[in-house]
């Protein structure tokens, strides 16, 4: 979390206050779990909100109280891309090597992937060098820099597809 702390104080949504802005962080962090448990363990999406709503917000991560949530961000992420799903990923598969699959890819880097992409998307009142920063940084907390430049570069070019 402190990787991503720093991260906040290098970009901002100006509508937003410092507060809220690290809540999005943390529902985006909470989305790209959700679709990684989800995919892990078969849970359908609205079981999986309703328990990050009613357990994981708030509560304990390794001993640390987990920072405050935009939890409806964090529903419209992960219901948005269980909704669009195979658009999103025919989307990123536009931008991966010619041989590689979405199922080729770590799961977690999938997780990233999606809710990026989603975002990119749907949510265009953001701008995409936020969304894109967002889940490079997210990408630097969970894997070292060739997965995070994958993610950047991946991202990159959904955007353009998505908003241009």
């Amino acid at each position: 979390m402190a990787q991503l702390d720093e991260a906040h104080k290098t970009k901002a949504e100006p509508q937003l206050t410092s507060r809220q802005r690290r809540a999005r962080t943390v529902a985006r962090l909470a989305a790209v779990q959700a679709l990684y448990q989800m995919e892990l363990i078969g849970e359908p999406v609205e079981q999986v909100v309703r328990e990050f709503r009613n357990f994981r917000f708030d509560g304990d991560i390794d001993g640390q109280t987990m920072a405050e949530a935009d939890e409806d961000w964090f529903a419209d992420i992960v219901r948005g891309v269980v909704e669009d799903q195979s658009a999103i990923d025919t989307l990123v598969k536009a931008h991966l090597a010619s041989n590689w699959r979405m199922e080729r890819l770590d799961s977690t880097v999938r997780a990233l992937l999606r809710c990026g992409s989603w975002e990119l998307k749907h949510k265009t009142e953001v701008p995409r060098e936020i969304v894109i920063d967002e889940y490079v940084e997210l990408a630097k907390a969970f894997f070292d820099d060739a997965e995070s430049k994958f993610v950047n570069a991946a991202l990159d070019a959904v955007a353009r597809d998505a908003r241009d």
